[in-house]
């Protein structure tokens, strides 16, 4: 099996990458839906979006509140041309790079979201991410994460001891991204939120494997 570099998957995928995502994982046409719906509505309120990729959840979102302030942090950069381009006239700051490293700011955003996008990391890597992103919410804040998340600790294991054996196999070091799926269960990720310092976090919905959670600033 190959591996390949996160931003160069995507971006490889990009022309039927919305298809895919909306008829291969399933319930997708929902929970973007009910996510982008959980989002704050007031006018000119902002938003943190990490890996937002081509914004399928913002398809909703604008509809429902056209003057939200959204920035937007992807590894493809392909992707957020593609975001770009279907928004062009809403108020989108769009970063190229990875949202570890990206400062966010202190008391920034009225709210932060993911879709599908942090189940490729360990709780190790998302605790410091999670502390980072607490920081960036303003007093009421709160994140949206609507994720893949592994169904027991077996399955999680599985996952990231497959992703060990395939990086020693083709002799990759270093803490380059690459994309293999590594969910947390929803146990593991309640609990990275929590030592990231959100004060509370309620299960919101699941649709099989994708679950919703709100981490609370």
């Amino acid at each position: 099996m190959k591996l390949e570099k996160m931003g160069e998957f995507f971006d490889r995928r990009l022309d039927g990458y919305e298809d895919h995502q909306l008829s291969c994982i399933d319930s997708a046409e929902e929970f973007y839906l009910y996510t982008a719906a959980r989002l704050p509505m007031a006018a000119g309120c902002k938003v943190l979006d990490l890996g937002c990729g081509t914004g399928l959840e913002l398809n909703e979102y604008f509809r429902l509140n056209p003057a939200a302030q959204v920035t937007g942090i992807d590894l493809a950069g392909g992707m957020l041309k593609a975001l770009r381009a279907k928004f062009p006239e809403q108020k989108l700051t769009l970063i190229h790079g990875s949202y570890f490293e990206v400062p966010f700011g202190t008391s920034e955003y009225d709210a932060a979201v993911s879709v599908e996008s942090l189940h490729h990391f360990p709780l190790e890597q998302k605790v410091p991410l999670y502390r980072k992103l607490r920081d960036s919410l303003r007093a009421g804040g709160y994140f949206i994460l609507t994720d893949y998340m592994a169904e027991n600790e077996e399955e999680e294991k599985k996952n990231f001891l497959e992703l060990a054996g395939l990086k020693k196999e083709l002799g990759i070091d270093g803490d380059e991204f690459y994309h293999f799926d590594t969910p947390l269960t929803r146990e593991h990720e309640t609990e990275a939120l929590l030592s990231g310092g959100f004060s509370k976090v309620e299960f919101l919905h699941r649709w099989k494997a994708t679950n919703i959670l709100k981490a609370y600033r």
